[in-house]
């Protein structure tokens, strides 16, 4: 298994993140099919924490309806690592509760990038996920 995430999306997020830094940046990944993120849907941290994320539930709710409007669905949530690599935290496994959506992390700490993406079940990381 390996996932399709589009340059326009992938450039959206890493400009966000780097926007946001050093606040770690979160969002929803969309897409047309289960293994293709073609747009992100930005949200605010409203922790506004350099070490996690909390998605505001308005945005929550409005993402959610923006992507049945467009006939997309959720493929996953991304968030940002401003200093630390581009593997789920064990926070970020105990707050995985969808075991159907791709976990995308974004590290700003190396001066490339890395994006990965995860499928976490019950607070594990089941598998690593390949990007095309």
């Amino acid at each position: 298994m390996s996932i399709i995430i589009t340059e326009s999306a992938y450039q959206s997020i890493l400009a966000q993140a780097q926007k946001d830094a050093p606040i770690e940046s979160c969002g929803y990944l969309l897409g047309t099919d289960n293994d293709i993120a073609t747009e992100n849907f930005p949200m605010t941290n409203i922790d506004h924490s350099e070490e996690h994320f909390r998605f505001d539930p308005k945005e929550q709710f409005a993402a959610v309806k923006y992507a049945r409007r467009k006939g997309l669905k959720i493929v996953g949530n991304w968030h940002s690592h401003p200093a630390s690599p581009s593997r789920p935290s064990e926070e970020d496994k105990r707050l995985a509760y969808d075991p159907n959506i791709f976990y995308f992390i974004l590290s700003l700490a190396a001066e490339k990038p890395v994006l990965n993406a995860f499928r976490i079940e019950g607070g594990e990381v089941t598998e690593k996920i390949p990007l095309r």
